[in-house]
């Protein structure tokens, strides 16, 4: 099926009040699916868990923060089980389970508990993070902190390692399984330096395990992709700039390429998109983004716009001072 079928098919679904890629009674069509949402506590990952959630899904939710203990990141009020019941909300069931996925006997812990509980696992969403705090931007590799750099490498690429070495052996015991490695830009964008050493590395490394994984995966019959936003609005980032999600825009006086923003729904969307796609195999060892996936299944941001944020911000890096419309990329 090709990309303009898909958009197609997935329209006709959606008037018909179904989701893309139910058809045909498989037993691991969006409503019967398990997913773990590695990384679910805010932002991308929280939407991830949230729109897996309203196929229907059963979603793990594993991460640091809960309402007894809070994380490096110091973001009390985002729990792990609020992401739980925001997932049971939308109308599947949302399990949280704390574990710090640096520590293996933990994400094992948490795997075993699915294979307890249901024997398989459809959907690995690999989003571990945390490390905004740690960036440093207008410094030389020479000048940065080498145990922030360390820390980044640690959360990005160690912890995304051990959780696919932990979660892998019950994802790959049934044909179908969909691996997601959640990063900061794709493949294109990657030519462009990201204005720190180990910032730039760390994001660069799930788009080279997915390269790897394409090729081990097929082989048993799964899929693996990585996958970014565009200019996300996290919660973060609306406190960076001291907005909210109401007065998102207000913040582009202060950085006019936050005129592309996108909300978390939207990549979870994209998650959600590529989970309910049964003909998904096609996009094995691809850098997606959620702007690039918009187009092909049809699905918008909370506000109906379709932002494609990185064609955007590389018109907006090579226009050199010139007007560039965010409004002709949305």
């Amino acid at each position: 099926m090709d990309e303009e079928a898909v958009k197609n098919s997935a329209a006709g679904d959606e008037a018909a009040g179904t989701a893309p890629g139910t058809a045909g009674g498989d037993s691991r069509a969006p409503a019967g699916r398990i997913a773990l949402v590695a990384g679910a506590t805010r932002g991308a990952g929280r939407q991830m868990a949230v729109q897996l959630g309203a196929l229907g899904a059963t979603v793990y939710a594993t991460g640091r923060t809960t309402r007894d203990r809070v994380s490096e990141v110091g973001r009390a009020t985002e729990t792990i089980e609020e992401t739980a019941e925001l997932v049971t909300a939308a109308g599947g069931t949302g399990v949280a389970l704390p574990a710090d996925h640096l520590d293996p006997a933990q994400v094992r812990a948490v795997v075993e508990r699915i294979a307890a509980d249901h024997g398989r696992l459809d959907v690995l969403v690999d989003d571990i993070w945390g490390g905004e705090p740690l960036v440093e931007f207008g410094k030389r590799a020479w000048e940065l902190d080498l145990g922030k750099g360390l820390r980044m490498l640690d959360l990005g690429v160690r912890g995304h390692l051990i959780t696919l070495r932990e979660a892998l052996p019950l994802l790959v015991r049934h044909e179908g399984g969909l691996v997601i490695e959640v990063t900061d830009g794709t493949e294109e964008s990657g030519e462009h330096y990201r204005g720190n050493l180990f910032y730039d590395l760390t994001k660069q490394a799930p788009i080279r395990m997915v390269k790897g994984l394409a090729r081990e995966l097929a082989g048993v019959g799964c899929t693996a992709v990585s996958l970014t936003p565009g200019f996300l609005r996290s919660e973060w980032m609306l406190d960076h700039f001291g907005v909210r999600e109401e007065n998102w825009r207000d913040a582009v006086a202060r950085e006019p390429a936050f005129a592309i923003a996108e909300s978390p729904v939207y990549v979870g969307r994209a998650v959600a998109a590529l989970a309910a796609d049964e003909d998904r195999h096609r996009w094995n060892g691809r850098s997606l983004s959620s702007g690039q996936l918009a187009k092909v299944y049809g699905f918008t941001d909370t506000d109906g716009s379709a932002p494609d944020a990185w064609p955007y911000i590389e018109a907006l890096t090579a226009a050199d001072g010139a007007t560039v419309d965010a409004r002709d990329y949305r």
